[in-house]
């Protein structure tokens, strides 16, 4: 069962973000302010469900939400500013184009770059404890999910519709043959499958 607030009396934002493992692409944060009382029996880590289910909760979260608000760092900036600085940004970026200001950010994991004074607390596992960050961790997720199927019309080789980017045998394999794209995130030490010829 998920914790629906850390402070009662303050309006908490959960954050979470999606893509920061992967080899091409942006990564995506969420935030997400839920009415006091929302919950739903599958509202979990995104990682622990289905995508049907994700796609489910996603319009959900959306109606029912106080606010939320989503945003993206590109992989050319993801190279530029490295990807842990990169998913702090796409937080704040998210943080910023939330309708209503929290009070409290619930960030998910152990790290997080403080922003405009707003008081935070990272929880370690956050998206599976608290329902805010839960269902930060789906709009993330579904959101990025989405965006990698429409790169993967333009670079159909690297199997992005299936992989979302990540470091798969198939994308690796791909790489080996294809070399990088645009969209691969030239900063990070990208080992592609090695063929074997012969």
């Amino acid at each position: 069962m998920l914790l629906q607030y850390l402070q009662n009396e303050l309006i908490e934002a959960g954050l979470d973000e999606a893509g920061r493992g992967c080899y091409a692409g942006p990564v995506f944060a969420a935030a997400v302010i839920l009415p006091r009382g929302f919950n739903h029996p599958l509202l979990n880590d995104s990682k622990q469900l289905k995508q049907q289910e994700r796609d489910l909760l996603r319009p959900i979260i959306e109606k029912e939400s106080i606010a939320f608000a989503v945003a993206a760092v590109d992989n050319n900036e993801i190279d530029t500013i490295n990807i842990l600085q990169a998913s702090f940004k796409a937080m704040h970026l998210s943080i910023d184009k939330l309708s209503i200001e929290p009070g409290l950010l619930l960030i998910d994991g152990n790290r997080f770059k403080a922003y405009k004074n707003l008081p935070h607390q990272c929880i370690i596992k956050g998206d599976g404890k608290y329902t805010s960050i839960a269902a930060a961790s789906i709009l993330a997720k579904t959101y990025r999910d989405e965006y990698m199927q429409q790169l993967h019309l333009q670079f159909p080789q690297y199997g992005w519709k299936k992989n979302k980017g990540y470091g798969t045998a198939v994308h690796r394999d791909a790489i080996a043959m294809h070399g990088l794209c645009p969209y691969h995130r030239k900063s990070f030490n990208i080992i592609p499958t090695q063929i074997v010829t012969g």
